[in-house]
């Protein structure tokens, strides 16, 4: 245990020193809409990419719990940079749940590289993450698989060259009846929409991923048919507690700045955290997303101790640690007062990042039929 704490530890400082680094281009990257090549360079080279992949494979070897403190620590300085690494981690996730080990060898050493991008493919824009209402298809051809289909928020959707795509191979057998592919960037028929314009977390890419005729080979198949839904709730268990880090870091940004904005402002002569209404504030936003921290890391620590993923933690978890998040960053601009709307100050960034955090891979209300389902039929 000792071991996995240091290991875990040295994954954080790594973090730290390229948050760091990114820090003063936060806004930059947010203005230009658009994520820097040499950014994205430097997180490969860092190994960011590849936390979570085997080292067998070129791969870090971390577990969930390492992931999400990368994710937060990113977080706090830079929703969207955060949000590749959090991609990277979802896109490449279901290779490492179901890919077989031939699999593994030939695309996750590519991407442990850490110049290829993975992006997660299930959202469609008629039914969100609905299964027995997917339209995508997989028709089986011979040898091959032929793909149709569009998905919809795709994140690195137009710049990864994995992309980890569930169709229906058997559309009467409802969720039973999807399948999982990875269809690889330059696959004839593989199309992208255009570029989402957003509200926040405006310098990653998200872009609609579209099929139509693409043909993939048996080898790019995960798992067995029908498996592909197994597959894709057993990635959002983990990624929706990755969610919570994201939330957390953003929180814990506005959080450090509006603090440090309140000591230094002076109104009727003093700071203003001399006035017990700022001072409530800030006692409340840490408790919230302190609280936040615990249930992320408890969760993370379930699936890393247990490999048994509790689908009800993990959208508990997402919940509360996004919510928070729009929480705090709502009263950090408010502390601001002003200048929190303007842009020469962060924390006007930080609370639209949080927004989408709230609707992200299953919005809150989602998640929290998720729960109510889980508790009243599991108790």
């Amino acid at each position: 245990m000792e071991q996995i704490d240091k290991e875990r530890q040295l994954f954080r400082e790594v973090a730290v020193r390229t948050a760091q680094r990114i820090q003063p281009r936060a806004a930059e990257i947010d203005a230009a809409a658009e994520f820097p090549k040499d950014l994205l360079e430097t997180l490969g080279k860092q190994g960011l990419f590849s936390i979570l992949l085997p080292e067998e494979y070129g791969g870090n070897g971390g577990d969930l719990t390492s992931f999400c403190m990368v994710v937060e620590e990113i977080a706090k300085v830079c929703g969207s940079s955060s949000l590749m690494i959090l991609a990277q981690g979802i896109g490449s996730m279901p290779i490492l749940l179901g890919g077989n080990p031939s699999q593994k060898e030939r695309l996750l050493t590519r991407i442990a590289e850490g110049v290829s991008l993975a992006a997660f493919a299930l959202n469609e824009p008629d039914c969100g993450l609905e299964a027995s209402s997917l339209k995508a298809r997989a028709e089986r051809q011979g040898p091959d698989y032929v793909l149709n289909g569009h998905k919809s928020f795709v994140t690195n959707g137009g710049t990864a060259q994995f992309y980890s795509v569930f169709a229906m191979t058997q559309p009467d057998q409802g969720h039973r009846g999807l399948s999982a592919f990875v269809v690889e960037d330059g696959t004839p028929g593989l199309r992208f929409g255009r570029r989402e314009p957003r509200l926040g977390l405006r310098g990653a890419v998200m872009a609609d991923v579209i099929c139509e005729n693409c043909r993939v080979s048996e080898e790019n198949r995960l798992g067995r048919e029908g498996e592909g839904w197994t597959i894709a709730t057993r990635t959002l268990n983990r990624s929706r507690i990755a969610m919570g880090a994201h939330a957390v870091g953003i929180a814990q940004g506005a959080f450090d700045f509006a603090t440090h904005y309140a000591q230094e402002r002076l109104q009727f002569g003093k700071p203003l955290t001399s006035f017990q209404a700022i001072q409530f504030m800030i006692a409340v936003m840490a408790t919230q997303f302190e609280a936040a921290r615990a249930l992320v890391y408890q969760a993370a620590g379930h699936i890393d101790d247990t490999q048994e993923e509790q689908e009800r933690l993990s959208a508990m978890t997402k919940i509360y640690a996004t919510d928070v998040a729009m929480k705090v960053t709502t009263d950090a601009v408010q502390i601001l007062g002003g200048y929190g709307y303007m842009k020469d100050y962060p924390v006007e960034r930080m609370m639209r990042d949080a927004k989408v955090t709230q609707v992200y891979e299953g919005a809150n209300q989602i998640q929290r039929l998720f729960v109510s389902r889980q508790l009243l039929l599991h108790g």
